[in-house]
C-alpha cells in the first residue's frame, strides 16, 4: 500500500492543527499518528523517540488510549483495522506539554517549526476557551444592551398603539348637513 505523502510544513495551517486536537479525559491532546504526519516522520519513529526518553514524558504529558477511548474516537477520525496492516499498538496521545517536550527528542528543523505552530495553536485555543471571566463580562454587557433595547422597543410600541387606537371624545359630534328637526325649531 503506498505511503501517504506528508503535508509540507509551509502548508500547515492553524485550522489543520485544531482539527487534530481532541479532548480526552478532560484534556486537549493530539494523536501520535497525527503528530508524526505533521513532523514528517513515521509514527513508529516518533514513539521510539518517546520510549527512549521515558523520563521526559510522564502520564500528564503522554498516555495510551484505553480501548473504550479508541472506540469513542473512531466516530471522529478514521483509524485502520488492527487485523489487516493497521496499528498493532494502542494510540499514544500527547498533551500540550507533551507536544512541547517532543521538540527536545525530535531534533529536526521541521519538528521545531511545526512544534512552534502547534504550541501557538494550543495557546490560542486556551485563550478562546479558558477565559470564563471575560465571557461573563461580555454576556453581562450584552444583557444590559438587550434590556435597554427592550425598553426602547416597548416605548415605541406603546406610542404606535396610542396612535392606532381610535380617539374617544366626550363632546357630542355636530352633524353636518341638513337636519329636518333643526329647521322646524327656528
Amino acid at each position: 500500500m503506498p505511503r501517504k505523502k506528508p503535508t509540507p510544513v509551509s502548508a500547515i495551517t492553524p485550522l489543520m492543527i485544531e482539527s487534530r486536537i481532541y479532548v480526552i479525559r478532560g484534556v486537549r491532546v493530539m494523536l501520535d499518528s497525527d503528530l508524526a504526519e505533521l513532523y514528517e516522520v513515521e509514527t513508529k519513529v516518533l514513539n521510539q523517540s518517546v520510549d527512549r526518553n521515558p523520563d521526559r514524558f510522564p502520564e500528564d504529558f503522554a498516555f495510551y488510549l484505553s480501548p473504550q477511548e479508541v472506540t469513542n474516537l473512531k466516530s471522529q477520525i478514521v483509524t485502520s483495522s488492527s487485523g489487516y496492516g493497521g496499528r498493532r499498538k494502542p494510540n499514544r496521545v500527547f498533551t500540550e506539554h507533551g507536544v512541547a517536550m517532543l521538540s527536545s527528542v525530535l531534533r529536526s528543523k521541521i519538528a521545531v517549526r511545526v512544534n512552534i505552530d502547534i504550541i501557538r495553536t494550543f495557546i490560542r485555543m486556551r485563550h478562546l476557551f479558558a477565559t470564563p471571566g471575560e465571557l461573563v463580562s461580555q454576556l453581562q454587557k450584552l444583557s444590559e444592551t438587550v434590556q435597554l433595547h427592550d425598553t426602547q422597543i416597548k416605548a415605541i410600541i406603546d406610542v404606535l398603539q396610542q396612535m392606532a387606537a381610535p380617539s374617544i371624545v366626550d363632546s357630542p359630534k355636530r352633524r353636518i348637513g341638513f337636519n329636518a328637526e333643526t329647521e322646524d325649531q327656528s
